[in-house]
C-alpha cells in the first residue's frame, strides 16, 4: 500500500511540475558533466524557476 501511495505522489509531483529542479539536476549529471568543463555548474534552484517560468508564461497562449 505504501508503494502505491509513493507512486501516486511521484505522479502528482511530475504533474506539477514539483521536480521539475531534480529532474533537471538528474539531467545535467548524466548529459553535462562528463564532457564538459568542469568550471560549468548547474543552475541554482531559484535562477532555475525563474527561467522555467518565464519559458512556460513567455508568447501568446491561445487558440484565436
Amino acid at each position: 500500500m505504501l508503494r502505491k501511495i509513493h507512486a501516486i505522489w511521484r505522479i502528482v509531483r511530475r504533474l506539477s511540475g514539483d521536480d521539475a529542479y531534480e529532474r533537471y539536476l538528474q539531467h545535467f549529471a548524466e548529459h553535462h558533466q562528463n564532457g564538459c568543463s568542469h568550471s560549468e555548474k548547474p543552475l541554482s534552484k531559484k535562477v532555475f524557476f525563474k527561467q522555467w517560468q518565464d519559458e512556460k508564461w513567455q508568447g501568446v497562449k491561445r487558440c484565436c
